[in-house]
C-alpha cells in the first residue's frame, strides 16, 4: 500500500520521513486499514502559539490526515499521527457513519464517538510505542544511519541558574 506524503510546511522531515518508511507499515498491520489515508505535515505558527493549539485532525470524507509540526518534537508529531490513523482505520471500518456530530466537545456529548476516541488514545499510543521499542531491540529495521542519529546522545544543555519551584 502507497502512502501519499504531502509537506504543506517549512520545517525539515528529514529523520521523520525516515522513520515513516517503517513506521506506517507497522501501523497499517496492526491497524488493518484497506486504504491508503493522505497524509499531510502542515505548519502553523500561530497554531504552535497556543497552548491548547491542534496537533492533529483527521477528515473522514477525504480519508486525509493533517499534523501540525512547528514547534513539536518528532515523536510527539508520529505519536499524533498513530492517533489519527486509528481514527482512518474506524472509518475503514464504518464507524464514522453511525454520527455526525463534530463540534468541540464531541467526544463527551455522543457515547459512539467517546468509546472511538478512547479507541484512537489507546491503540494509538500502543502502536507507537511497541513500534518505537521494536526498532530500539532491532527487532524493526530502520536505516543505520537513521538508527544512529536516534541512538546519538545530545549534548546536555547549560543548566539555569535557578529554576522557580511553582506548586498548584
Amino acid at each position: 500500500m502507497k502512502f501519499k506524503i504531502v509537506k504543506r510546511c517549512h520545517e525539515d522531515l528529514g529523520s521523520i520521513h525516515g522513520l515513516l518508511k517503517s513506521f506506517l507499515p507497522f501501523a497499517r498491520k496492526r491497524m488493518g486499514f484497506n486504504k491508503p489515508p493522505t497524509i499531510f505535515f502542515q505548519s502553523d505558527d500561530t497554531n504552535a502559539k497556543k497552548l491548547l493549539g491542534k496537533t492533529a485532525h483527521y477528515d473522514p470524507t477525504t480519508l486525509n490526515v493533517t499534523v501540525y509540526i512547528t514547534g513539536r518534537h518528532p515523536k510527539d508529531v508520529l505519536r499524533s499521527l498513530s492517533h489519527e490513523l486509528v481514527h482512518h482505520g474506524q472509518n475503514c471500518r464504518g464507524e464514522f457513519g453511525r454520527t455526525s456530530d463534530t463540534s468541540p466537545v464531541y467526544a463527551q456529548k455522543d457515547n459512539h464517538l467517546r468509546g472511538m476516541e478512547i479507541e484512537a488514545y489507546r491503540e494509538g499510543n500502543l502502536c507507537f510505542r511497541d513500534w518505537e521499542d521494536g526498532v530500539k531491540m532491532n527487532k524493526i529495521q530502520i536505516s543505520m544511519p537513521l538508527k544512529e542519529s536516534l541512538l546519538r546522545e545530545e549534548e546536555p544543555e547549560e543548566e539555569l541558574e535557578q529554576i522557580q519551584e511553582k506548586t498548584y
